[in-house]
């Protein structure tokens, strides 16, 4: 699994996501990866809210890479927390093509972008329209949790045209065949979603994952490796980033915001800049 180069729309390079996990690795720890959707709760206060996330306010160090979601009117591997978010974000006007100014608002911030969303909007989008304008956006990749390499064949085309990253998922449940193939397929990092289920913030570190990331250390031990859904906190950061290569955060980072919202303080961002340093430092303990 090769990592992508490519370059932006003003000819400027950017390189893949896998350089956030490298980067990471050579400081001696594990890549925070963080994910709020585009939208919420506007389409400028989730830009604003994103800038935080990246620690371009200075209060933190902020995350390493950003997950950018793009709400879906199904979204049905979402938990609650992420499902409450992007419906308001629905409501409340948010279109496919504000993803791609949410990717220049990161890249401005400093930190590598990509996009996690359903395939029925990059489809209805096309595949080809989506990939170049992400890429001309300064995207690094995007993330299809309901897309898999065999019926990708789009997808697969173009990235392979723009060279974005293609972060497929795997799960506890996945065989050892489908676990080689998707390594394969991928490029970038992979991502390993450490409980069966819908994503949410859990009290406690998933059992499943260790052994999900041992089996892929075995099977394709040059793949780069992401652990998902459930790390609420730093503590939980720092004992997934001892076995994986990144720890993948969404839900607590969008819960600081809708309780902000709903208090009538929708421009309040001090409760994710708290999460935001819980789980940053943990990751530089873990």
């Amino acid at each position: 699994m090769s990592a992508a180069v490519g370059h932006d729309g003003d000819g400027s390079l950017f390189r893949s996501s896998a350089t956030a996990f490298e980067a990471a690795k050579a400081e001696g720890r594990g890549a925070l990866v963080g994910y709020l959707p585009v939208g919420y709760p506007s389409v400028a206060g989730s830009l604003e809210a994103l800038r935080v996330l990246c620690g371009a306010d200075g209060a933190t160090p902020g995350v390493d890479l950003v997950e950018i979601g793009l709400p879906y009117s199904d979204p049905v591997m979402d938990g609650p927390v992420i499902q409450r978010a992007g419906t308001r974000a629905l409501q409340r006007g948010v279109r496919t093509a504000d993803v791609f100014a949410a990717v220049e608002a990161v890249r401005a911030a400093g930190r590598p972008a990509v996009v996690m969303t359903y395939w029925n909007l990059v489809d209805r989008y096309g595949a080809d329209a989506f990939a170049r304008d992400l890429a001309n956006a300064g995207g690094s990749g995007l993330i299809t949790p309901d897309l898999v390499p065999d019926e990708a064949g789009d997808w697969l085309a173009a990235s392979d045209a723009t060279g974005l990253d293609r972060i497929f998922l795997v799960s506890p449940s996945s065989t050892d065949e489908r676990v080689v193939a998707t390594a394969a397929a991928a490029r970038g990092w992979l991502y390993a979603t450490s409980v069966m289920g819908v994503t949410g913030t859990r009290s406690a570190s998933p059992t499943a994952a260790p052994e999900l990331v041992a089996r892929i250390r075995r099977l394709a031990p040059d793949t780069l490796v992401g652990v998902g859904l459930g790390v609420s906190n730093g503590d939980q950061a720092a004992e997934v980033t001892a076995y994986a290569d990144g720890v993948i955060v969404g839900s607590a980072f969008i819960k600081p915001l809708l309780a902000a919202d709903e208090a009538g303080s929708p421009d309040d961002f001090s409760g994710l800049r708290a999460v935001v340093a819980d789980l940053a430092e943990g990751v530089r303990r873990g």
